[in-house]
């Protein structure tokens, strides 16, 4: 069998997941190219951009393969799950709350797809999942309650479900046994982690035990809150010597106008204060985030707020994505939609501003010694990513494969640093 999985870091790790489960049945994964029996495509609808590359995804498979097993889950299924049981190529439709149960399904040959707005507690998959040899992803958290006025995401994923304490730490404790040596933790809104346990823990708490797992080198925080980063929150952090010093924050708009009509809860300069703490409490901070471009009533004074903003901020890098409506949110019946040249064009010049931060960012790396786990080799050269996360390259004959190296960075070539070995 074979797994695709479209969409963000949550969708990555319950799809190692369910590729444990059918291993531990007895099934054979094998690679797209050597043709499978079964077909699981992990589906991601954060976009049109998404929903589109998820149904190219199942196409694909019935084309090059029509007579396997296409099986379709994930958070498309979950939004559309009318329209795709209709469409004949696929064999079986699940849900995420059904993911768990996949190889029960599959050999049951059975559709299922629950309500998981009703779900109230955080589903596990088992106690270690299938992990890749240098970096695991760790799912601490489910759901959603923000209800951000863009997003489809709440009502494909539910409300906030925190993972219990002490499966986060048997999980991370079994890859450490397994020499891997960095973590990311990762969850659909993880500063919203314990809020279904009356914040009687908290984030922090987690990270800081998870701190103390020995043979844990690095623990890197996905996608987070600007809220979260209070004073108190960033002091915690940098106590914990085993935090990337790369933060990724959810923006999405440098204009408060803006950020108040996509329900974000924060506003440009509470934003900016958050990245300005960050910087003073870790050393050679890198800071990435997500900014939408053409939301509905986004006019040319607000976008200028939010190009002047970013120009002052100097992300290392920015992920832009241009405004799609989703059914069923309120920002897709709002008026003022924007037209897609208008889209296009602003997000060209964010893109070109971000590559331009990104280049400044690296040339100031140049001559400087940073510590790189290195993860896969290609014809000799050797990458890898520092701790706040910059991709280096390194030639060399030796097997350095998760191997945590201190290089000189000798010059920048196309949005990655070329490194020597430090003599």
């Amino acid at each position: 069998m074979h797994f695709i999985h479209c969409g963000c870091k949550v969708n990555q790790y319950e799809t190692n997941a369910m590729k444990q489960q059918f291993l531990e049945a007895g099934y054979k994964v094998v690679d797209f190219e050597d043709k499978a029996d079964i077909y699981v495509i992990n589906t991601c609808t954060v976009t049109n951009m998404a929903d589109r590359k998820s149904r190219q995804a199942l196409r694909r498979v019935k084309h090059e393969n029509p007579g396997s097993i296409l099986v379709v889950v994930g958070c498309y299924v979950q939004t559309y799950k009318n329209e795709l049981e209709d469409i004949e190529e696929i064999d079986l439709v699940l849900g995420n709350n059904e993911k768990k149960e996949i190889v029960k399904y599959v050999e049951q040959f059975k559709t299922k797809v629950t309500d998981v707005m009703y779900q109230k507690e955080y589903i596990e998959f088992g106690t270690t999942t299938y992990t890749d040899k240098t970096r695991a992803v760790i799912k601490v958290q489910d759901g959603c309650d923000r209800f951000c006025s863009y997003c489809i995401i709440p009502y494909a994923r539910g409300r906030v479900r925190s993972r219990k304490v002490e499966n986060v730490i048997e999980e991370v404790k079994e890859i450490a046994k397994k020499g891997i040596k960095e973590i990311v933790i990762t969850g659909i809104h993880i500063a919203s982690y314990g809020k279904d346990f009356n914040y009687e823990i908290t984030l922090l708490d987690l990270l800081e035990e998870l701190n103390k797992i020995d043979g844990i080198e690095r623990i890197r925080l996905g996608s987070l809150e600007p809220r979260i980063m209070t004073e108190e929150f960033i002091k915690r952090l940098k106590k914990l010597n085993k935090i990337c010093n790369h933060f990724h924050l959810s923006l999405q708009s440098g204009c408060s106008q803006t950020l108040k009509r996509m329900n974000r809860k924060y506003t440009a300069d509470e934003f900016e204060k958050c990245v300005k703490l960050l910087r003073e409490n870790f050393e050679n901070v890198l800071l990435t985030a997500d900014v939408i471009v053409g939301f509905p009533g986004e006019t040319e004074e607000e976008f200028a707020d939010t190009y002047n903003f970013l120009k002052r901020i100097q992300f290392y890098k920015i992920h832009v994505f241009k405004y799609s409506p989703r059914k069923g949110t309120k920002a897709a019946e709002m008026d003022n939609q924007i037209d897609g040249s208008i889209k296009e064009k602003r997000s060209k010049d964010l893109i070109e501003l971000s590559n331009r931060f990104q280049k400044e960012y690296e040339n100031k790396m140049i001559g400087t010694y940073q510590k790189v786990l290195f993860e896969q080799e290609e014809n000799g050269i050797w990458q890898g990513h520092t701790s706040n996360y910059v991709l280096v390259k390194l030639k060399t004959d030796k097997n350095i494969e998760n191997k945590i190296i201190n290089v000189q960075i000798e010059k920048s070539v196309k949005g990655s640093l070329i490194a020597v070995l430090n003599n």
